[in-house]
């Protein structure tokens, strides 16, 4: 009853405010503000209040979320010591594999891209030799397409 009262008492300041701002002539506002302060009224009316005022003054719901947190803690704790097990294990085959021998082609199955250059990093201060400005002339000319 109280929190009907309540629910009530919160919806006609509401519907103040919202005579306030049309009287501003702020109509979009106090149209926005008076579907909200109806909220609380229909909540009372439907239900819901009464119903979440039981859930909220009632030990035994209280009791059930007291029960609920143990059970999301001792999930953590357990998925935090599997958690250290499993790396604790993955060390273990590490080195138990250490002293295997190691594939017998280990790049069979890397992907064949061809031949590659490598190139030696240059001093600082110089130009690129002029196969340098062959790979970028393609970019620069989508460069000068686009006018940059």
């Amino acid at each position: 009853m109280l929190t009907s009262t309540v629910c009530v008492a919160v919806s006609a300041a509401g519907l103040g405010i919202a005579l306030l701002t049309a009287y501003r002539r702020r109509f979009l506002a106090a149209a926005r503000i008076a579907a909200w302060s109806l909220v609380p009224v229909g909540l009372v009316m439907t239900g819901v209040v009464d119903w979440l005022a039981g859930i909220v003054f009632d030990p035994t719901v209280w009791a059930g979320f007291g029960v609920l947190a143990l059970s999301a803690v001792l999930f953590l704790i357990t998925r935090t010591v599997e958690r250290r097990r499993a790396g604790g294990r993955r060390e273990r085959r590490e080195a138990a594999s250490a002293g295997r021998p190691g594939a017998v082609a280990p790049a069979a199955s890397a992907p064949s891209l061809g031949p590659t250059r490598t190139k030696a990093p240059r001093p600082a201060g110089t130009k690129a030799p002029a196969g340098d400005a062959e790979d970028f002339s393609d970019i620069e000319a989508i460069l000068k397409k686009h006018g940059i």
